[in-house]
C-alpha cells in the first residue's frame, strides 16, 4: 500500500484549490444586466419582448433557462436569448457564450463560445470578460496565453467583479503571467472578499496558514476559513476539518473534523470526501468500517479527486491481498446517511448534466432538419421540387432522432424531481 502520501497530499490540495475549487462554473445567466419577471411569471416581459426590447428578450430568455429542468423549456430560452443577442445585448451574447461552452442547450463549440464572450467584452461587460478570460487560461480554442487572461481578468476587476478580482489574486499568487507577488495576491483577495468573493476568503485563510506573504498565523487562517465557510464555501469546510483533523494550530479532535468534512462532502467536494475515506480506513474517531471507506473513496474519485483516484486504487489492492472476505465486506452497502446525501446530490448534478447533453441534441437534430426541409431556396421551380422532396425525406430522420432525445430527456426529467423531492 502507499497510502502514506493520502494525509500529505491532502495538504497540498489546499494549494490545488487555486486550479480545482476555483474552475469557472457553470452561469446559468448572467446577473449583471437583468429584468425580473414579475412574481416568477414571464407574462410582464412578453409584450415588450416581442416588441423587441432586448433587456426584456433577455430576462425571458432567464426566466426559461432558469426552469429548463422542469419544464424543459430550452428552445424557448435559446430563441429570446438569440434575439436579444443579435440586438448586441452584451448579457445575452455572453450567455450564448456559457450555453455553448458548456453545451448547455447548445453543441459544445469553444469557438463560438469565444466569439460571443469577445462580442460582449468588447462592449466593456465584465462578466464576458471574465467568462473570456477563463478561454485564455485554459487555453480553450485560443492558445493559452496567461497574459491575455490577466488582461481581461483585470479589466473585469476593475469593474468590481469580485470573481475576476479573486483570479487577479491567484495569479500572483501563482506566477501566472505575471511575477509571482504575494503582496499583491493578499490585496487583491482581500480587495475581492470586501466585494462577497468567499473563494477569496479561503485563499486568504490558505495563505496564513501557509504562510505566504505573511507570517504563519493558524489563527488568522482559521478565521477567514469559518468566514467562508459559513457562506456554505464546501472548500473552506474541508480546510477546516483538515486543520481540526491534524491538530494544526487548534486541538486535534476527529469528531469534529468529520463533521466538517460531512458538511463539504455533502456539497460534493472531493477533497472532503477522500479524508471521510481516510477517517474510516483508519478508524480516526470512528470505528474502523472498509465498506464506509470505499464509499467514500469511490464518491472521491468519481469527482475527478486525483487522491480519491489513488486511495480506490491502493485500498482495492490492499483488500485483495488481506483475503478472508476481506473484499466482500468492502463491498457490502454502507449503511450511512451522509454517504446517500452526498450520493444523492452527485446523482442530481449527473442527472442535470445529461438533461443538458441531450435537450442540446435534441435542439441540433431540429436545426437540422430545418435547414434540410429548406434547401430548396433560390433554387430554380424543377429543381426546387427535387431539393425540397429530398430536403424532406432527410429532415424525416432527424426530427425521429430530435423526438427520441426528447423522450430520453422528459424520463431524466422525471428521475430527477423524484430526487429534489425526496
Amino acid at each position: 500500500m502507499s497510502f502514506q502520501c493520502a494525509a500529505t497530499l491532502a495538504a497540498f490540495s489546499l494549494f490545488a484549490l487555486g486550479g480545482v475549487a476555483r474552475a469557472q462554473a457553470t452561469a446559468p445567466a448572467s446577473t449583471d444586466a437583468t429584468v425580473s419577471a414579475d412574481n416568477g411569471e414571464p407574462n410582464s416581459l412578453l409584450a415588450p419582448a416581442a416588441a423587441g426590447d432586448a433587456q426584456a428578450q433577455f430576462a425571458l430568455g432567464n426566466y426559461y433557462f432558469e426552469n429548463r429542468y422542469v419544464e424543459l423549456e430550452y428552445a424557448r430560452a435559446l430563441a429570446w436569448y438569440r434575439k436579444s443577442a443579435a440586438q448586441g445585448f452584451a448579457a445575452a451574447q455572453d450567455q450564448l457564450g456559457n450555453m455553448y461552452q458548456n453545451h448547455t442547450g447548445l453543441p459544445q463549440d469553444y469557438q463560438r463560445a469565444v466569439s460571443y464572450y469577445r462580442l460582449a467584452a468588447n462592449q466593456g461587460y465584465r462578466l464576458a470578460q471574465y467568462h473570456l478570460a477563463g478561454m485564455y487560461k485554459a487555453g480553450l480554442r485560443v492558445h493559452r496565453d496567461y497574459k491575455q487572461a490577466l488582461a481581461w481578468y483585470r479589466k473585469a476587476a476593475d469593474q468590481n467583479l469580485a470573481d475576476a478580482e479573486e483570479e487577479m489574486g491567484y495569479f500572483y499568487q501563482s506566477g501566472l503571467g505575471v511575477k509571482r507577488d504575494y503582496a499583491q495576491a493578499l490585496s487583491w483577495y482581500h480587495r475581492s472578499a470586501s466585494h462577497g468573493s468567499t473563494n477569496a476568503e479561503n485563499q486568504l485563510g490558505y495563505l496564513a496558514e501557509e504562510g505566504l506573504g505573511q507570517a504563519q498565523n493558524y489563527a488568522e487562517a482559521l478565521s477567514w476559513y469559518e468566514k467562508a465557510a459559513e457562506q456554505g464555501n464546501a472548500q473552506a469546510q474541508e480546510n477546516i476539518g483538515y486543520m481540526i483533523q491534524h491538530g494544526s494550530g487548534v486541538p486535534q479532535d476527529f469528531a469534529k473534523a468529520m463533521d466538517w468534512f460531512n458538511k463539504a462532502a455533502v456539497q460534493g467536494n472531493g477533497d472532503a470526501m477522500n479524508q471521510l475515506g481516510w477517517m474510516y480506513q483508519y478508524g480516526q474517531g470512528v470505528r474502523a468500517d472498509s465498506a464506509k471507506a470505499l464509499s467514500w473513496y469511490q464518491l472521491s474519485a468519481g469527482q475527478g479527486n486525483v487522491h480519491g483516484e489513488r486511495n480506490v486504487e491502493d485500498f482495492t489492492s490492499d483488500l485483495e491481498e488481506q483475503g478472508g472476505g476481506a473484499w466482500q465486506n468492502a463491498t457490502t452497502a454502507a449503511h450511512d446517511a451522509v454517504i446517500d446525501q452526498a450520493q444523492r446530490w452527485v446523482n442530481i448534478r449527473d442527472l442535470r448534466g445529461r438533461i443538458d447533453a441531450v435537450e442540446s441534441d435534441a435542439l441540433y437534430q431540429e436545426d437540422l432538419a430545418s435547414q434540410l426541409e429548406h434547401m430548396d431556396k433560390g433554387k430554380t421551380d424543377r429543381v426546387s421540387k427535387l431539393f425540397k422532396a429530398m430536403g424532406s425525406v432527410g429532415a424525416v430522420k432527424y426530427h425521429v432522432l430530435a423526438a427520441k432525445d426528447r423522450e430520453d430527456a422528459a424520463r431524466l426529467r422525471d428521475q430527477l424531481a423524484q430526487l429534489e423531492n425526496q
